[in-house]
């Protein structure tokens, strides 16, 4: 065999053999895809590609990512807190039949609860134990955040825990009465209130010791030198003041009367149920002759519906006193003749403690420091100015208080029409979709005074209806409220007054029912 010949015979081997193995390689690719196939069939699935696998990777990676943003904690402003509260756009039924979303101004009586409150109850719970006796790790998890709690209270109110304790009770109510009956140890103490305070703020010292009052000026306004008179001819024990008013939303110098008090020897406490949602509070003032000696608030009206609220108090103080309620917890020992008290907190804290109202407290505090407090006070101003503004323009209209200076107001109006009864004005406000409050508002003596009913009228409204007793009306906001809801309310206020005329004209018993309250 010559050369060439043998180089024919190499490449035609070489050939045959490159042609077999694609071959092979061809019958392999086909089997494998047919058994994915035939997977596919057995199994119902999708024969997966290397494209298909790629997309699954990506749609993984963004469930992955939505998951994580989902998961993220949002972030509450004063633009977007709407949307983090429970039913405030939750159409109701109205008298009529027709569905409405209410425009809710009456957030000083009560506030709509915040949805982080709410999931932040319901995610306690579910570790819920008995408080500080338990021995169970639930009990263990709620006693660390009852504790906890307390001390975010403190920091809140700029509290010094060396100082100050925190004591929980069920609203502010309920704190000034334990206080008072801690606190006044003789019929003969004396207690100097102001004529703008609740009837909470009022009545539990009224009851039990000597109380007098400072007055208040035409405009609503606390007269600061009848304090500092009343001081300097009184031996006061206490001195009780509201940090804000429930009918006007004047805001006290708390920190003045605190440096007066001290002066003259007495301790001042403060009702901090319409602050505490609206302005940043501190028990330090710029010097220690100004710091607040005892403070109480509600959580239902800082978005906290749970029946929590607190006493911030000098510990040393309440150490010395016995509130008058008992029962468990309150205790070291009992025997047959004896017992042994604890100190405060405990020993104001009788009972198993309301664990949902404390969770609910915690969080709505931080929440409403997430939003901040310049944020909501500038926010309440704007709302209040342009309510204001508005009801100038619709005739006979009454404003009570300053309704040109408004700095030291938080968010609070009170009005009535010299042509409309109110009372028959915030029913029919509530008929076509307006939530107000119609009163004295807990507050009568203000309340009359604003209105210029004297003592001796008022006794006279005893068992009286409400359409003939005297009263306002109030619009009270809240941090989620709106500019849109203002101006809603005000066209609903026009409705509302032609609504009760043609009730009064048509109905001759409505003859004897004042317009002008």
């Amino acid at each position: 065999m010559n050369n060439k010949m043998h180089k024919i015979i190499c490449t035609t081997l070489c050939l045959g053999m490159t042609l077999s193995a694609f071959a092979a390689c061809a019958k392999t690719e086909g089997s494998a895809v047919s058994s994915e196939a035939a997977s596919s069939e057995v199994t119902g699935a999708p024969a997966v590609s290397e494209s298909s696998e790629s997309a699954e990777t990506s749609e993984s990676a963004e469930t992955s990512e939505s998951s994580q943003q989902a998961d993220a904690k949002p972030s509450y402003t004063i633009d977007n807190i709407r949307q983090y509260l429970v039913g405030v756009d939750e159409p109701v039924e109205l008298p009529d039949g027709s569905k409405k979303v209410l425009v809710n101004f009456d957030n000083a009586a009560t506030t709509p609860a915040l949805k982080p409150v709410m999931d932040e109850v319901d995610s306690k719970l579910e570790t819920y134990g008995s408080i500080g006796r338990g021995y169970s790790v639930k009990s263990n998890i709620s006693t660390e955040i009852y504790d906890d709690t307390r001390k975010k209270v403190l920091n809140f109110v700029n509290a010094d825990p060396e100082k100050y304790t925190c004591v929980y009770v069920n609203n502010t109510t309920d704190g000034l009465n334990k206080l008072a009956s801690a606190l006044v140890e003789s019929k003969k103490d004396i207690v100097l209130a102001t004529r703008m305070e609740h009837h909470a703020n009022d009545l539990p010292w009224r009851e039990r010791c000597k109380t007098i009052y400072a007055e208040v000026d035409e405009k609503g306004r606390i007269i600061y030198e009848e304090l500092e008179k009343k001081l300097s001819k009184n031996k006061v024990k206490y001195v009780v003041v509201t940090a804000a008013s429930n009918v006007t939303g004047y805001v006290t110098d708390v920190h003045r009367v605190a440096k007066m008090a001290h002066e003259h020897g007495a301790l001042i406490i403060v009702d901090g149920a319409q602050i505490v949602a609206h302005r940043a509070f501190s028990m330090l003032g710029t010097a220690p002759e100004e710091n607040i000696d005892f403070l109480v608030f509600s959580a239902h009206k800082m978005y906290s519906p749970y029946g929590g609220g607190a006493i911030v108090g000098l510990t040393e103080v309440l150490d010395k006193h016995m509130p008058e309620f008992y029962g468990g917890g309150i205790v070291d020992i009992v025997t047959d003749n004896d017992v042994s008290f604890k100190e405060a907190p405990e020993l104001y804290e009788a009972g198993s403690p309301n664990y949902p109202g404390v969770v609910g407290l915690g969080t709505a505090i931080d929440v409403l420091q997430e939003v901040g407090f310049d944020n909501i006070s500038a926010h309440e101003q704007a709302l209040v100015k342009r309510m204001i503004d508005g009801l100038k323009k619709i005739d006979n209209v009454v404003i009570y208080g300053d309704s040109d200076n408004i700095s030291d107001r938080v968010g609070v109006v009170t009005f009535n029409f010299t042509d409309t009864n109110s009372s028959m004005l915030a029913r029919h406000l509530s008929n076509i979709g307006a939530a107000t409050r119609r009163g004295a508002f807990c507050a009568h003596p203000y309340v009359w005074r604003l209105m210029g009913v004297t003592d001796d009228e008022a006794k006279t409204y005893e068992g009286c209806d409400a359409a003939k007793t005297p009263g306002m009306v109030r619009v009270s906001f809240g941090i989620y409220n709106t500019e849109a809801e203002v101006d809603e309310f005000l066209e609903l206020v026009k409705k509302a007054k032609q609504l009760a005329k043609e009730e009064y004209d048509s109905d001759e018993t409505y003859m004897d029912i004042p317009l002008d309250f």
